[in-house]
């Protein structure tokens, strides 16, 4: 060990010094007497490493309270942060889906912070059925005899099969044999639940005589998947929920759908595109119908299932019930959500997915260019600062060929480098708020559609 070494080594300070030192009266408060010896004592032995590889001191050992302190801060962070999206796509499954209404939020607060009627009858002071208040409302809403709900629309795919068709098969159109997101596929959950898939007509066209041809003394269910993540056109012909569950009744073989997105409401009367809703495949007599809560719903993750009473208690009682079900957060905010459709005049107001979805293009394009101004203050001399015309997507396998005209700041490097927007990208998803884009055509593009609170996205792009 040379003499210079010796004298890098000395310089490490003793913990005790260091804990009697004033900078770390705080971190002590805030984090206790343990949690600092302990990343003391991880900083000496990284200090010690570099005096022998380096035969330096760290860049920070002239500040231990400070980096000690922003170790805490690093490893604090939670792992489920607050973003800005502003990728264009509203309904972001990476990034959570639906934002919550304040209803639900103030909903999910109150059952977090005291005890509640989960599963307790107020009138015989005994046990009660979790799904049973939602269940009556959602009766209310759809049509539906009852109601059964569990923690996401796959679970309640999955449910419906096992619990009504449980060694049986089940008469699918080849066309609607999907895969969603997460290599979820309609065949494979079949196979989970015990089910034998009977695969009728072609990709493009299928025909009622196809689904009786099929049903045989082992049909168990008709199925109709809504296949709305992707979309086949031209030379085309499905049979439709009503034409189907006609076809059920005549045979006497239940009729289940899942609807998937599943909105409550008719979207055209927005102006967007118009969804199948659960309330329709109930009056066309369907016997079963599930549909997400977190999609066009605009509510918590969840899967709900809504139809025939004899049937919904079918899925009640089996044993995948328990394992799927819902906990009360969230069946508190899908009821708070729910109850919002009770009042339609006010969904646009109340719900944030149907406000985001049915934002003004020209609206987008004026809060795009009274921000453009602020940020070529801070971007200008490396960016070109733009306003330009683009196309939002509503997202999670919803609508998945229309968009809804928006608009976006665009960044473009006056250098041309294609380097500069990763690292802008990069700087922005760093920041205590992330702001989240899209890089596209040598542009980074930052989508209006979903930006509400212009403070904090200005805060965090001038930081």
């Amino acid at each position: 060990m040379t003499t210079d070494t010796r004298s890098l080594y000395s310089q490490l300070p003793a913990t005790d010094r260091l804990l009697r030192d004033a900078a770390f009266a705080s971190l002590l408060e805030n984090h206790g007497h343990s949690q600092v010896v302990e990343q003391l004592r991880q900083l000496q032995d990284e200090a010690r490493l570099a005096i022998r590889n380096t035969s330096a001191l760290p860049g920070w050992s002239d500040d231990w309270a400070g980096e000690v302190a922003r170790r805490f801060t690093r490893d604090t962070q939670r792992a489920i942060r607050p973003v800005i999206n502003l990728t264009g796509t509203v309904l972001h499954t990476n990034l959570g889906r639906a934002q919550q209404a304040e209803a639900a939020i103030a909903a999910v607060t109150q059952v977090m912070r005291d005890p509640v009627t989960l599963e307790y009858d107020l009138d015989g002071a005994g046990r009660g059925h979790r799904d049973r208040a939602l269940a009556d409302l959602l009766c209310r809403l759809t049509g539906a005899e009852d109601a059964c709900i569990v923690n996401n629309n796959a679970a309640a795919v999955l449910l419906m099969l096992a619990a009504t068709a449980s060694g049986k098969e089940v008469v699918v159109s080849r066309g609607e044999l999907v895969e969603i997101g997460g290599a979820f596929r309609i065949p494979d959950v079949m196979r989970q639940a015990g089910c034998e898939l009977h695969e009728v007509g072609t990709t493009n066209r299928t025909h009622a005589k196809d689904y009786r041809q099929a049903v045989n003394e082992n049909t168990g269910l008709l199925m109709k998947v809504h296949t709305s993540n992707y979309s086949i056109e031209g030379f085309t012909k499905t049979v439709e929920e009503a034409e189907l569950a006609e076809i059920g009744r005549e045979l006497d073989i239940p009729v289940v759908a899942d609807l998937g997105s599943g909105s409550l409401v008719d979207l055209s009367q927005y102006g967007l595109p118009k969804e199948p809703m659960p309330q329709e495949m109930i009056a066309a007599g369907v016997s079963l119908v599930s549909f997400s809560g977190d999609k066009l719903l605009g509510g918590p993750q969840a899967g709900i299932i809504v139809g025939k009473k004899a049937m919904i208690a079918q899925l009640q009682q089996h044993p995948l019930k328990r394992a799927l079900r819902a906990d009360k957060m969230t069946l508190a905010a899908l009821e708070a959500t729910l109850r919002l459709y009770l009042h339609p005049e006010r969904l646009t107001a109340d719900l944030p997915t149907l406000r985001l979805l049915n934002r003004r293009a020209d609206e987008i394009h004026a809060q795009a260019e009274r921000l453009r101004e602020t940020l070529m203050q801070r971007y200008g001399d490396e960016f070109s600062v733009t306003v330009m015309e683009c196309a939002s997507q509503i997202g999670s396998g919803s609508l998945p060929v229309d968009r809804l005209p928006s608009a976006a700041i665009t960044f473009t490097p006056k250098d041309g480098r294609g380097s500069r927007l990763e690292s802008l990208a990069n700087r922005w998803r760093s920041l205590p708020v992330p702001v989240i884009g899209r890089i596209y055509d040598g542009r980074l593009w930052l989508d209006l559609r979903c930006l509400e609170d212009e403070s904090r996205f200005l805060e965090m792009l001038l930081k």
